[in-house]
């Protein structure tokens, strides 16, 4: 499938909600959604110690070019936190909203420098719509086109960059982390921002302790170095994690909008693998049924997956599910269709002639 191809309409005669209903029944039934303090407990000392190993290591190191190997680590620990973040915010940890507001901030705007208020607000509407190309704010063209007709209507940046996206994608994913600093800077000029003053405190505290470190452990050209090799990795490893979710997979538009659960599963892909698998993706592998239940705990999603295959194929909804590999092929594959148009070339029409 082509991020071009449109969801299928729900079968006629079926009601609105009841089949999500039946499925969320099987759900309950079996226990997956309830709380799992014991391991988010474990988790969370665990990617700390990870954080505390990684930043001793930097320091321990100093100015040495080894010291690269440390920004390497850190990187794949700022996703980690980034992925802790992302289950707190889907109350998986704790039940109470200011628990969890609270441990995100700490998780996201000191912990890696993301403003966690900015990414909550649009995670939040990607989940309502998700590859809805009017409401799902994971599909703005603001550097890649995603859609054809994304592509007929790109101006500036995105259509010089269009033509060539799918072999620029992972470079760009480079950037991604710097992305997320400037994002949650600028949502600090938004008035509406829940708690701005917390979200701003704890950012800038991150980045000065940050850029401080490198200042003080490094000479320049290390601190550069080191900072460049961090956040470019940390970029690639997260953007690694969340395009095979939905990238490639069927787009909406406009009021193309079937049922709650056909508008996650065909917008989603599931993602095989073992645990190690299920540790470096954070458990969105099995993005189907994150999206279909944001708050059952990350170690459920694989006991989950057999009963919504299984509700899937009782009711001929196309399930899929591939290798990571295949996943970004099948993203690569999407985003070079979504560019064809912007390499065809301009049609020049003849200067009418002189009377």
């Amino acid at each position: 499938m082509n991020s071009s191809e449109k969801v299928r309409p729900p079968p006629a005669g079926a009601e609105a909600g009841s089949d999500f209903a039946r499925l969320s029944k099987k759900i309950q039934a079996a226990g997956l959604m309830g709380r799992r303090p014991g391991y988010y407990a474990l988790r969370m000392t665990a990617v700390t110690t990870l954080y505390a190993l990684g930043c001793t290591a930097f320091v321990l190191i100093g100015d040495s070019w080894w010291t690269l190997l440390a920004a390497g680590f850190l990187a794949v620990v700022f996703g980690q936190v980034a992925l802790l973040a992302h289950d707190v915010a889907h109350r998986q940890v704790f039940r109470l909203r200011k628990s969890s507001e609270l441990s995100g901030r700490l998780a996201g705007n000191l912990g890696i420098g993301m403003g966690y208020g900015w990414w909550q607000d649009k995670h939040s509407r990607h989940h309502a719509n998700p590859n809805h190309e009017d409401l799902d704010p994971d599909l703005d063209p603001d550097i890649l086109v995603w859609t054809q007709d994304q592509a007929r209507a790109a101006k500036g940046l995105p259509r010089l960059l269009g033509r060539s996206q799918a072999f620029l994608f992972f470079p760009l994913l480079t950037l991604e982390g710097f992305n997320l600093h400037v994002s949650g800077i600028r949502s600090l000029a938004d008035s509406t921002l829940k708690n701005r003053m917390w979200e701003g405190i704890l950012l800038f505290t991150h980045i000065a302790a940050y850029l401080g470190a490198l200042v003080l452990v490094l000479p320049p050209g290390k601190a550069i170095a080191f900072l460049v090799v961090h956040q470019c990795l940390f970029g690639v490893y997260l953007g690694s994690i969340f395009a095979p979710n939905h990238k490639g997979m069927p787009t909406l538009r406009g009021a193309d909008r079937p049922d709650f659960l056909r508008r996650q599963v065909l917008t989603s892909r599931d993602v095989r693998g073992g645990r190690f698998t299920d540790i470096v993706l954070g458990g969105l592998n099995y993005q189907i049924e994150h999206h279909l239940f944001p708050s059952m705990p990350s170690p459920h999603l694989r006991r989950a997956q057999a009963i919504v295959r299984s509700h899937c194929q009782e009711l001929g909804v196309d399930y899929l599910e591939t290798s990571l590999i295949n996943s970004y092929r099948q993203t690569l594959a999407s985003l070079h269709h979504a560019g064809a148009p912007l390499r065809q070339p301009r049609v020049r029409h003849p200067a009418p002639s002189s009377p």
